[in-house]
């Protein structure tokens, strides 16, 4: 249990409800005292742009003022930054006036840090304690998650009384799991790169002489380049989770992609297409990971760009020679902060077409291929959406999930994520509430056989959901009879205003109703087994119980090391009084 050795003290907590009902009429529930008086809370953007983050504070200081007239919200300018060096701007309807509903994090800026080093969680707590702040709120995505764990474990052991929760806000949806039906952004910016996606398309089917390659965002998580698939019908798309699962090598998808090209051509006559990638394809193919581990590996360890071919792996090194020239200088010379390659600078897109156009050519001499000349486009739609203006789904989610940290303040949760369940539903049917982030929380397995830190990690695209059965289903005809959609540009007004993701959708989200419903069914037992019940009524109750602790004990054990996050050992749920409108 690493993660429960990590977190002694935020480990295991309840899921919280918030309820609009006393807690007295809900059977078995136990409610979560909250602060009557003003509230004073810090917030921050943490991690990249997404669209919906200023309603994320415009619902923070609603639901603040509506708690107390007195409360005050501060916004750290500058992320992190702001929070070490105590920068912030007091958060006013005039400030809000500018930002509510517009996308980008400009009102206060963001920055992308790590904190696991409990000397930074220092200063952190520092400027909590001389702000005297009750709650300190982190908007974005699986590091900001991390973070916000690990800050409100070290607040935990040193008593500090501010109280830490993140909020889901990403274009990359890799933090969805059993709990976060989706991030705030991730509509907003699938719609945007849906409607570039079919203006692309439209343009293929109207010069029907170019293959459309198009690269877009997610590294970790192919879920934007499903959404937008199953939203723009493009030809083909290659989900990393695929490649990953398949074992798929670099020779594999561009074998794939060419038999594509010779299909439509001898089955329709037609010579051009729109294929999608998401940019951390790449690092999902077998031999290429093992290149980048490589590469990473010796410019961590100071040896220059220059030498890095001499010092490779045979096999390695005949891969990185292989590549076309701009690949290998990008792998070489693109770097994050933390060492390791920038992936949204490899051109993957340009990398496959480069290939795809010198097998078609191998082809077409050997006379495997007799249509016309193979022409390729490239794309990458990338910061286009990140700072586009929020959908109204995306916008009324933001705000909801800003009321919802606000009551986790007040009730004295720290150390959980805000959550909104029911999404696909109108809005009336919503419920919010919060999980322990330590519920999400799991080391992984390195490639020299150790394991990582705990930490949120990304949740990638589930090959047996819905949206993927939906999308394997259609694939031969969308490839061959070009079924374009355009979606055209985001809705405010009108019958599709209000849409949802496709994704969203079609997904099962029935895990927090499931818990609610078992703890209901538990209560239950409670009441039917007291003492002076029925001798027959306490035995069958025991055996059952028994037999069914004995399965869920198997069930829940890993199949491995590192197969699953360390399971809340006692799911309970508790609810918390308050309302959002």
């Amino acid at each position: 249990m690493a993660v429960q050795r990590k977190f002694p003290r935020t480990y295991g907590a309840s899921l919280l409800s918030l309820v609009n009902t006393p807690v007295d009429r809900c059977p078995g529930a136990k409610a979560h005292a909250k602060a009557t008086g003003p509230l004073r809370v810090g917030v921050l953007f943490s991690g990249r742009q997404s669209p919906g983050g200023h309603n994320i504070i415009s619902g923070l200081y609603d639901a603040l003022k509506a708690h107390s007239a007195d409360s005050t919200l501060l916004g750290f300018v500058g992320g992190y930054k702001g929070v070490f060096e105590k920068t912030t701007v007091e958060i006013t309807p005039e400030v809000l006036s500018l930002y509510k509903n517009q996308g980008g994090y400009d009102l206060l800026g963001r920055s992308v840090a790590q904190m696991s080093n409990t000397e930074l969680q220092a200063k952190v707590k520092t400027t909590c304690t001389d702000l005297k702040l009750d709650g300190l709120v982190l908007i974005g995505g699986t590091g900001t998650a991390t973070t916000a764990a690990y800050l409100a474990e070290y607040f935990a052991s040193e008593n500090a009384s501010t109280k830490v929760v993140a909020v889901p806000c990403t274009i990359d949806c890799d933090l969805k799991n059993q709990f976060v039906e989706v991030s705030v952004g991730f509509d907003s910016a699938c719609k945007v790169y849906s409607q570039l996606i079919s203006n692309i398309c439209t343009d293929a089917l109207s010069a029907e002489k170019y293959y459309y390659f198009v690269r877009l965002m997610g590294r970790k998580a192919s879920h934007i380049a499903l959404e937008s698939a199953l939203q723009s019908q493009a030809n083909m798309v290659i989900l990393g989770e695929q490649i990953a699962a398949s074992k798929m090598t670099l020779f594999d998808i561009t074998n794939k992609i060419c038999d594509a090209v010779v299909q439509r051509s001898v089955d329709k006559g037609k010579h051009h297409g729109v294929i999608l990638f998401p940019e951390g394809l790449i690092e999902h193919i077998p031999e290429v990971a093992a290149l980048i581990e490589e590469i990473n590996e010796l410019v961590n360890s100071g040896v220059p760009s220059s030498s890095i071919a001499s010092r490779l792996s045979p096999w390695s090194a005949a891969l990185f020679a292989f590549m076309p020239p701009f690949i290998r200088h990008e792998f070489a010379e693109h770097r994050e902060v933390d060492g390791y390659i920038r992936f949204s600078q490899i051109e993957t897109e340009k990398l496959f077409a480069h290939l795809v156009e010198k097998e078609m050519e191998r082809r077409t001499k050997a006379g495997l291929y007799k249509g016309k000349k193979f022409n390729a486009i490239s794309y990458f739609f990338g910061y286009q959406a990140r700072g586009s203006l929020p959908s109204n789904f995306d916008c009324d989610y933001a705000n909801a999930l800003g009321h919802t940290s606000v009551h986790l303040v007040a009730a004295g949760a720290s150390g959980y994520m805000a959550t909104v369940n029911g999404l696909k539903h109108d809005v009336t049917r919503w419920s919010l509430g919060g999980v322990p982030i330590s519920a999400m929380l799991s080391s992984k397995p390195t490639m020299k056989g150790g394991a990582t830190e705990p930490g949120v990690n990304a949740n990638k695209v589930d090959l047996n959901s819905a949206p993927v059965k939906a999308l394997y289903e259609n694939a031969t005809s969308w490839l061959l009879d070009d079924l374009y959609r355009n979606p055209g540009p985001i809705q405010f007004e009108g019958p599709s205003a209000e849409a949802r993701p496709i994704t969203l959708t079609m997904e099962d989200h029935s895990y927090v109703e499931q818990m609610h419903t078992l703890h209901k069914y538990l209560d239950q037992v409670k009441e039917l087994v007291k003492p002076g019940c029925a001798p027959q009524a306490l035995n069958t109750a025991l055996s059952s119980l028994a037999s069914l602790t004995q399965v869920l004990t198997i069930l829940t054990g890993p199949a491995s090391t590192f197969a699953a996050p360390d399971p809340l050992p006692s799911p309970r749920v508790s609810y918390v009084a308050g309302m959002w409108k």
